[in-house]
């Protein structure tokens, strides 16, 4: 009792240094960078409220599991944007290598059986081949769609982003998982984009 209770406590409080972690995106409000846990915490909000935009058959409670430990590996990785053009572009091997072998260290502080559990969840939000990863993708990349949406711009003007590019890198993911929220933020979106690209 006393070494498994340690082992969850020691991934709890490596848990907590996600908190530390600022991403690209902004609050909604433009005042600061958001951080990395309260992303995660965002996520698994907008599974609760978006629920009915999932395909029949995907379990809401699982899609909350995964989001609420997606972004763990940055912890050690640090935030990749993803409209960045730098060498650690998000996506690239480099960054895959990256995340697993973080992936490996964190999940490897719990007790062997949830190591195994969030492992594999974690694993399968990556493929992004399941109902439930799919829609927790499309959560995934909604999320700071709207919070550039707000902030006026946010990331898109940072990495000089077209509507093209946010079709391309965003789009297709929200409209894989969730194809009538991708129809309504693009209409939200689009707009910005006029006259720019």
């Amino acid at each position: 009792m006393t070494d498994r209770l340690d082992a969850q406590f020691a991934f709890l409080n490596e848990a907590d240094r996600l908190k530390s972690v600022l991403r690209a995106t902004t609050l909604v409000d433009g005042s600061r960078p958001e951080n990395s846990g309260e992303h995660s915490w965002h996520l698994a909000l907008y599974a609760l409220v978006l629920a009915d935009q999932a395909e029949p058959g995907v379990s809401i409670d699982r899609v909350i599991r995964m989001l609420l430990i997606h972004d763990l590996v940055e912890i050690d990785v640090g935030d990749v944007p993803i409209h960045s053009q730098d060498g650690q572009a998000h996506g690239s091997e480099a960054t895959i290598a990256a995340e697993a072998k973080a992936a490996d260290r964190i999940f490897g502080l719990l007790p062997p059986d949830l190591c195994h559990s969030f492992r594999a969840l974690w694993d399968e939000f990556e493929a992004a081949q399941t109902p439930d990863a799919i829609f927790a993708k499309s959560l995934d990349r909604v999320q700071p769609v709207m919070a550039n949406l707000m902030s006026g711009g946010g990331t898109w003007t940072t990495y000089n982003v077209t509507y093209d590019q946010l079709e391309a890198r965003v789009g297709s993911k929200i409209a894989k998982g969730a194809p009538g929220l991708w129809d309504w933020v693009k209409q939200k979106a689009r707009p910005y984009f006029i006259g720019r690209g």
